[in-house]
């Protein structure tokens, strides 16, 4: 199985980079890969910008490695109550790309980390309400508040046990879909 782990967040320390890669090690005989969203910088999303140069190679080859997973882990951080700016604007390229959409079907596990007590619950309902228009095919969201409080980060695992045992109840219910393993 192929795994595709998103962490939509430039930052050197995202939590949610920690957490999505955290989710992947859950999936055993898995190959896993964890992007890094300061690899697909470009642009701040312009028509005019799309007209006269074209989709950036960055987008063509984010889109390349959804259609290459059988299972998407997507961690977003929440900015203002919505996507960070380099997902957004990832996000925004990649649904200009004729005849597909953003996400092709490829299920998907949507979880977000914060250190607040709401775990990112303002991206995750905007994500939830928005992904399905774009291909997204969430079969669970997972929502881990008080990350500091929650994440041991020397030993890269949750903490909590009760936190814990949730994700790893959505990543066995993930994992053996049968639409997943078919792929």
């Amino acid at each position: 199985m192929k795994i595709l782990a998103v962490a939509g967040s430039n930052s050197e320390t995202s939590i949610n980079k920690l957490l999505v890669s955290y989710a992947a090690s859950l999936i055993e005989n898995a190959e896993v890969e964890v992007v890094d969203m300061n690899d697909f910088e470009m642009p701040i999303y312009k028509h005019q910008r799309e007209v006269e140069s074209g989709l950036p190679q960055e987008a063509k080859d984010f889109v390349a490695k959804i259609d290459g997973a059988n299972l998407l882990l997507v961690s977003l951080p929440e900015h203002n109550g919505t996507y960070s700016t380099a997902f957004k604007n990832v996000f925004d390229w990649v649904s200009r790309i004729k005849d597909r959409t953003v996400w092709n079907e490829v299920p998907m596990l949507l979880m977000s980390a914060a250190p607040g007590a709401r775990g990112g619950a303002g991206v995750l309902e905007a994500a939830t309400k928005r992904f399905p228009f774009h291909g997204g095919n969430i079969v669970e969201t997972f929502s881990l508040p008080f990350f500091n409080d929650n994440f041991d980060k020397s030993a890269q695992k949750i903490s909590n046990e009760e936190k814990d045992n949730e994700l790893r109840e959505k990543i066995k219910k993930i994992a053996t879909i049968e639409s997943i393993l078919e792929k």
